[in-house]
């Protein structure tokens, strides 16, 4: 579970406060995936980076329960200097798992060859979206934060592997992804929330938030 209690978010950006999340308070469950719709610009990377710890709330709590994956695509915990294989073990050993199955596990669905022992900053940008991937995936979870969907890879084949071992993981964890699209939603969410004014609006089904969206974007 992650639960925020009246969790507060701001920045500055120079001319104005923007605010991100104004004393929202809403709940995470296992088992109940979770989409939501945000425009761009409004602040739907902050939130997952708070639900996973990267960024602090400026007031409020944040309450987590369970395993929750670091964001699809953060490239934080990823050492450029360092190969795909040394940033996999050591990866795995932060979290107490076996270093060679990460480092296999990764070697086989990245799939990208002699640069697995290259430097990571040598990468092209597919190529870091599908190792930083498979890294996601090598770890179980039983929350993933997904933030705007699959990785931006023309590869079919890493998308066919990748997809097929998120929806295994997905049938025994839960999935919070953020989009400004609706479609994007669609194949992973029962419910979905809208952010709209620094609140996050919660719905039962992805219709309901998608008429609130829809109205919003042009109404």
């Amino acid at each position: 579970m992650i639960e925020f209690d009246n969790v507060s978010k701001s920045f500055w950006t120079g001319t104005q406060r923007k605010v991100i999340l104004d004393g929202a308070s809403f709940r995470v469950e296992i088992g109940n995936s979770l989409g939501i719709l945000a425009p761009n610009g409004t602040g739907k990377t902050t939130i997952i980076n708070m639900m996973a710890g990267l960024e602090k709330p400026d007031e409020g709590t944040i309450t987590r329960t369970s395993r929750i994956s670091f964001p699809l695509g953060f490239m934080g915990g990823v050492i450029g200097k360092h190969t795909a294989n040394e940033n996999a073990r050591y990866v795995a050993r932060l979290y107490g798992l076996d270093p060679d199955y990460v480092e296999s596990f990764c070697r086989w669905l990245a799939d990208i060859k002699e640069y697995f022992d290259m430097p990571v900053a040598t990468y092209s940008a597919g190529m870091k979206s599908r190792f930083t991937f498979a890294l996601m995936l090598a770890l179980e979870f039983d929350i993933y934060l997904i933030d705007e969907g699959m990785p931006t890879t023309t590869d079919v084949e890493f998308n066919r592997k990748a997809g097929m071992i998120l929806q295994e993981r997905l049938a025994n964890g839960t999935m919070v992804i953020v989009s400004h699209q609706p479609k994007t939603l669609e194949k992973f969410c029962r419910t979905a929330a809208v952010l709209r004014n620094g609140q996050l609006y919660m719905f039962d089904s992805l219709e309901e938030a998608k008429r609130l969206y829809d109205y919003e974007a042009h109404g």
